[in-house]
């Protein structure tokens, strides 16, 4: 054994378990044996975060996976070899190809395409030409891709300034001449982005495309790489003009979903099908081979980028609201004491709030603060007009939001306020389809397509429309075959 493998370096260890390390010659990339009972682990030794508890040692298995393994008095640890990581993602020359259509990726802080910091165990972005490549070298036959960081933050800190800024970066980009714009985004608040954005620019020519990964790239089950092709395909191909949400349309590697902006909902903390359209039918689908099928007529296409621009006045001020069994109605004149100017509540039902709650529904009317309710089940429409409660709610001037998302409504109540402060014209807007976040009806398979009915899904989405608009996006190669 070489004199400085007799002193292994345990980074990240500390208290008891650094010390048995030590005294065991046991560091970072010693390959052990870890034997407790009847259970037996063998993988290499990682550098720990600082936040993991002190007995743990985090090993990386065969399987691709990191495991903690607790490590008691009875647990007997061995090394069985050393192999140091020095983890690089090859280098690739990133030429561009005058044939292939030219896409920006803006990045927020979502990770689509990743590496692992075996310092830590987290995940770090690829986010150069060449990591991109490196990590998904199918990019290179589908575009001209060009990275760009905006922002390097968590989507739940995400602030409505932050859309404007996103929306003013778009922009730009379409004006240097990209096809379509991709906007890297956490999953978490993505459909609140997605819908500011669809506010914001006006007579938008090209397609917006958000993606992310619901999981890195260190886990066999990553989604990133396929959501990312098949985004960059939609960006640099399709007849779209929209703002919308590209992925995983079920757990396996199969095709993503065309989601528009507005009608999207993250409805699973981790599957990778986690975005549903709701009270509606998605846009589309794109497979694992880029071909592209529309479900709906009403897909905007393709027009002058000199035709787009930016809408941008928000106010910030508004708040969104849960209604709930026991729901204080303090919290409405909190908000009205703490100067906002606008309030979305998501109603019980048909969109009701209760009865004890109307003195602040009041308030808000007299001191002329717009309230617009949605409904909490998500899907279906408000309608206050059925019970004695929502005819008492619409004469306190609550407005109906449709079938809007709370996401989409939100997003909306900031945009208009940012216009006008009158509870008349605003009610006006809020009640009138911008973006698609207002549907004419609900058709039935909006309610049943892509609840996890997969198997049928050809089926499905063929009898939507006897002649779907499909399309085919490959390589140059391919498209001159056509």
């Amino acid at each position: 054994m070489k004199k400085e493998d007799l002193m292994r370096d345990p980074t990240g260890y500390k208290g008891d378990l650094r010390e048995r390390l030590i005294r065991d010659k046991i560091g970072v990339w010693s390959i052990v044996k870890v034997t407790r009972g009847n259970s037996v682990y063998e993988g290499v030794v990682l550098p720990r975060s600082e936040h993991t508890a002190e007995d743990y040692l985090v090993v990386k298995v065969d399987t691709g996976y990191n495991i903690g393994v607790k490590i008691t008095e009875e647990c007997t640890l061995t090394e069985i070899g050393y192999q140091k990581g020095h983890y690089h993602l090859p280098e690739v020359a990133v030429k561009t190809k005058p044939e292939l259509p030219n896409v920006s990726l803006l990045g927020t802080g979502g990770t689509v395409a990743s590496r692992l910091d075996y310092r830590t165990g987290s995940v770090l972005p690829a986010f150069t030409p060449e990591e991109l490549f490196s990590a998904v070298p199918e990019l290179m036959n589908i575009c001209n891709l060009t990275p760009k960081k905006i922002y390097s933050i968590l989507s739940e800190n995400f602030k409505p300034e932050y859309w404007v800024k996103t929306a003013e970066a778009i922009l730009q980009e379409f004006r240097n001449g990209a096809s379509g714009v991709i906007v890297g985004h956490g999953t978490d608040t993505m459909a609140f982005t997605a819908s500011a954005l669809s506010y914001f620019l006006k007579e938008l020519a090209a397609p917006i495309v958000i993606v992310g990964s619901q999981r890195s790239s260190d886990r066999p089950s990553s989604d990133g790489p396929m959501n990312i092709i098949n985004a960059s395909t939609i960006a640099g191909y399709a007849d779209l003009a929209e703002v919308v949400v590209c992925m995983h349309g079920n757990t396996s590697d199969t095709y993503n979903l065309i989601h528009r902006g507005t009608r999207v909902r993250k409805m699973h903390s981790s599957r990778r099908d986690a975005f549903k359209t709701l009270s509606d039918i998605p846009l589309g689908m794109i497979d694992s081979h880029q071909n592209i099928s529309f479900f709906k007529d009403d897909v905007k296409p393709r027009g002058k980028i000199e035709d787009t621009y930016l809408d941008t006045k928000i106010d910030p001020k508004v708040a969104i609201l849960y209604s709930y069994p026991g729901w204080d109605p303090e919290i409405l004149n909190s908000l009205i004491d703490l100067g906002y100017h606008g309030v979305v509540i998501l109603g019980t039902g048909l969109g009701h709030v209760p009865s004890d709650f109307f003195p602040g529904l009041q308030r808000a009317q007299e001191e002329e603060i717009p309230v617009c309710i949605v409904v909490e089940p998500l899907y279906g429409f408000t309608n206050l007009r059925v019970y004695e409660t929502g005819r008492d709610m619409l004469a306190l001037g609550v407005i109906e939001g449709a079938n809007m998302l709370p996401s989409a409504a939100y997003a909306k109540m900031i945009w208009t306020l940012g216009h006008t402060r009158n509870v008349k014209e605003v009610e006006k807007i809020m009640t009138t389809n911008i973006a698609g976040e207002i549907t004419n009806r609900e058709p039935n398979s909006g309610y049943l397509l892509m609840q996890g009915i997969e198997e049928n899904i050809k089926k499905m989405t063929t009898t939507l429309d006897p002649n779907p608009r499909e399309h085919y996006w490959g390589t140059q190669a391919d498209k001159e075959k056509k």
